[in-house]
């Protein structure tokens, strides 16, 4: 299944992020870890209903190294949404004409930039004097790489002009230009050094020495593309803030365009394509801005997209290879998902040897068999998937795939429940496969994240034994002189697992959620319920009312804006299974729950706190526009109306729901008393 996919993913990448990232030794090619990110984005494509803060389309990078000092950022860095087609890019046209209510007449004016391949940074002035620069590390906290930084010509170290404001963050990527990356290499080479395998990897490794006169060494440069943190003008706009930038000594891509329509932007991104091979730096696709500040303020992001950006990827690459096998995985909700084993073949100059075939329908509907000839493509340059087989070279002895009806992992009966695309396997906590992608999930970023605890020490400690559940965990500190015995272990990191564990005995009530794997409820809708419930009791009392289908309960579940029918059916049937109850309670013992930070808002907000309800048609802003403003002035928006709502927000032709705000005397605004409220 696609969602036990993305499981399996996340744990190999968070694997590769710290050896990567933290310890710059990486584990993964840099093709075979975007092809591992890739396949994540064309499962989210065909459900993105799976998609969660936990996904690596929705994180960027890896918690920072111990090497370096922490920075928090002021402002998260942001990841882009993707775009693969010219019908995506037009469609993303479309989502902001909608969000913002503006006509098909109205023209929207993007700023176009290549998309640089190199390492994200985040460079602080205050009066115009460099004082702080940073990496992304996961988008919250980085690292501090100040004189790393310092070194690079192009992050100019006192800005020029009357108008800078006096606390400035400009963000842009650091990156090293093709003919100084085999410049660099060739000298490396000659001295008998390891050599860098791309432009890309080369940037990261040197921009992260230790050692600043290492970096000092390296041709590195930068070009600036955004602000974080600023506490003056910056201008109305992204194009006006780019020639900002400029004035003030920075170094912008002289590529950058403005364009007002889609049919513009696409112009742009094609010339772009045809020019990429003689470009001086590496580039992966285009991306685009809503150029409006005002409009980008409304639109906001969702999780840790912006709403108003998207990156415009590169047409697919392929080849011809052999696939040689089709083999099943089991994942942490017992779906199978087929796997294409390949002959290893080189796309775009990364070698292939697997490709997730979805489910039993996409295998079906393709007709992909083994012994087939097929046609590999990597979509925007990353993503691997079979495209379609050359039936003129089938096997004459060619069999179609049959799933099983028994689990291959532990034979228990498999079903594929009707209006689902995927085949699972009934034995829960019997199949081995489950546990342990259970177990993987429980640790993963979004939930326990104990530092130093990874997949493959799960699958160890496993098959040891000594973990079964997730309250297991909690005892492997006793087991610390074993631990210490293991190859690849010592004393030393034996007992830094332990204090990594026993820093996580206190957890907040949204990642315990996430982390319990309960389909359908992802990190944003845990996050909901620990919000709305605020307590592991209170939340947990409810689950079990659910489980004993009582009707209120069940309605007041589905009342909270984001949770549905699906949600709230996944929850029960959790919870319905004693062994999963059992699991939970075995995990209280063990772990202290704490309420779930609130988003930062305004202090001054009237609606902090606030339940707020949207009813009728609003015609000066979208549905999602309306939304997106309350919660970030902190309220929270339910879709029906009761004694706990506070304000009820009403717009044209406004049904039962106004009725019953009326009866229960709850405060209202119509819509043009709205739209005054966020103004002033």
């Amino acid at each position: 299944m696609a969602e036990t996919r993305l499981m399996t993913l996340r744990a190999k990448m968070t694997e590769a992020d710290a050896a990567y990232y933290q310890q710059d030794a990486p584990v993964l090619s840099d093709g075979d870890y975007d092809a591992l990110r890739a396949e994540v984005v064309a499962i989210e494509a065909a459900f993105p209903d799976l998609i969660t803060d936990e996904s690596p389309t929705q994180t960027v990078g890896a918690a920072p190294a111990g090497g370096f000092e922490k920075v928090t950022h002021a402002r998260p860095m942001l990841s882009l949404a993707n775009a693969f087609t010219d019908d995506d890019v037009v469609e993303f046209f479309g989502r902001v004409r909608r969000f913002l209510s503006l006509s098909e007449q109205a023209a929207i004016e993007m700023t176009c930039e290549p998309k640089i391949d190199g390492l994200s940074a985040a460079i602080t002035y205050k009066q115009g004097k460099f004082t702080l620069g940073a990496t992304r590390g996961d988008g919250s906290v980085g690292e501090n790489i100040t004189a790393n930084l310092a070194v690079i010509g192009d992050v100019p170290k006192q800005l020029t002009g009357d108008d800078v404001p006096d606390v400035l963050e400009v963000r842009g990527e650091v990156y090293m230009a093709k003919d100084d990356f085999a410049a660099m290499n060739a000298a490396l080479e000659a001295d008998g050094k390891k050599v860098f395998a791309n432009p890309r990897n080369a940037a990261a490794g040197s921009l992260r020495q230790l050692d600043p006169s290492i970096t000092a060494t390296r041709p590195l440069r930068f070009f600036a593309y955004a602000l974080g943190q600023v506490s003056g003008d910056v201008g109305s706009s992204h194009w006006e803030l780019l020639d900002r930038l400029k004035r003030w000594g920075f170094v912008t891509n002289p590529l950058n365009r403005l364009c007002t329509s889609a049919e513009d932007v696409l112009t742009f991104y094609h010339d772009i394509e045809t020019r990429r091979a003689a470009l001086g730096y590496d580039i992966d696709g285009v991306v685009y801005k809503v150029n409006r500040f005002d409009y980008q303020n409304r639109m906001g992001q969702v999780s840790r997209s912006p709403r108003w950006a998207t990156s415009h990827k590169f047409p697919a690459e392929r080849a011809v290879t052999t696939l040689n096998e089709i083999t099943l995985q089991v994942g942490r909700t017992g779906a199978l998902t087929p796997v294409a084993n390949l002959e290893p073949v080189t796309v775009g100059g990364v070698v292939v040897s697997r490709a997730t075939l979805h489910n039993e329908d996409e295998l079906d509907r393709k007709d992909i068999r083994a012994g087939d000839t097929v046609v590999i493509q990597r979509a925007g340059d990353v993503i691997p998937q079979v495209v379609e087989v050359l039936l003129d070279r089938r096997p004459d002895d060619s069999a179609k795939f049959v799933f099983p009806d028994a689990c291959p992992v532990c034979g228990a009966p498999t079903s594929r429940p009707e209006g689902e695309v995927v085949r699972r396997c009934s034995g829960d906590l019997v199949c081995s496969a489950q546990v342990v992608e259970r177990l993987k999930h429980f640790i993963s970023r979004d939930a326990l994240d104990i530092d130093g605890f990874g997949a493959k020490n799960v699958e160890q400690f496993y098959s040891f034994g000594w973990v079964k559940t997730p309250a297991d965990i909690f005892t492997l500190g006793e087991r610390e002189a074993e631990i210490a015995q293991l190859e690849g272990w010592g004393p030393a990191s034996a007992a830094k697992l332990r204090n990594a564990i026993e820093a996580r005995r206190t957890i907040p009530l949204d990642r315990l959620m996430f982390g319990l794997g309960i389909r359908q409820i992802g990190i944003d809708t845990a996050r909901v319920l620990a919000r709305t419930y605020e307590t592991a009791e209170t939340l947990f009392a409810q689950f079990d009312l659910l489980v004993a289908f009582d009707e209120a309960a069940n309605a007041e579940m589905l009342a909270i804006d984001g949770i549905g029918p699906s949600v709230v059916s996944e929850a029960r049937r959790f919870f319905t299974n004693p062994d999963n109850r059992a699991a939970v309670d075995a995990l209280l013992e063990h772990v202290t729950i704490e309420a779930v930070q609130a988003p930062t808002i305004d202090a001054d907000s009237v609606l902090a706190g606030k339940t707020v309800v949207f009813t009728g048609t609003l015609t000066q802003m979208s549905r999602a526009e309306a939304k997106a403003r309350a919660e970030a002035l902190g309220a929270k928006v339910s879709g029906s109306v009761s004694k706990k709502t506070d304000l009820v927000v009403i717009g044209l032709d406004a049904g039962s729901k106004a009725k019953k705000a009326a009866e229960l005397n709850l405060e209202t605004m119509d819509e043009d008393q709205w739209v005054a409220f966020l103004n002033g």
